[in-house]
């Protein structure tokens, strides 16, 4: 089994034995199970999965980075939710206003790409928890 744990500045959001986790990375997706070689990854934005007994418990993680080792994974995040509590229609709204966002410096570019990043992976994860 796995100890799963992801925390932000303000809480302890999930804190569970489980038996598979699956989390975005910023270059893709990882599923961990039980055993896994020691790592640290940093964090992209979407969905994490994890599954404990026949259940499959659902958060949305913007960022941050997680470490494995001995069967712990801990996620280390500014912000995190349940999957369910992402508003589809606030992240279209976001998404929308990001897209329009006017940027005209690398830095400028840079955040608007990132804003618009965080907003479909919050698309994603409301149309999946669905």
């Amino acid at each position: 089994m796995l100890h799963c744990i992801v925390v932000t500045p303000e809480q302890t959001l999930y804190d569970q034995t489980a038996e598979f986790a699956a989390m975005m990375l910023f270059d893709g997706e990882i599923g961990i199970a039980p055993g896994h070689t020691p790592m640290i990854g940093r964090l992209g934005y979407g969905e994490m999965r994890i599954r404990r007994g026949g259940q499959i418990d659902r958060l949305y993680v913007e960022g941050g980075f997680v470490e494995v080792l001995d069967d712990e994974v801990s996620v280390l995040t500014q912000r995190a939710m349940p999957a369910a509590e992402v508003d589809e229609a606030v992240a279209r709204e976001q998404l929308s206003a990001a897209r329009s966002r006017r940027a005209s410096t690398p830095e400028t570019i840079a955040q608007r790409d990132r804003a618009v990043e965080q907003c479909r992976a919050q698309l994603r994860t409301a149309r999946r928890a669905r």
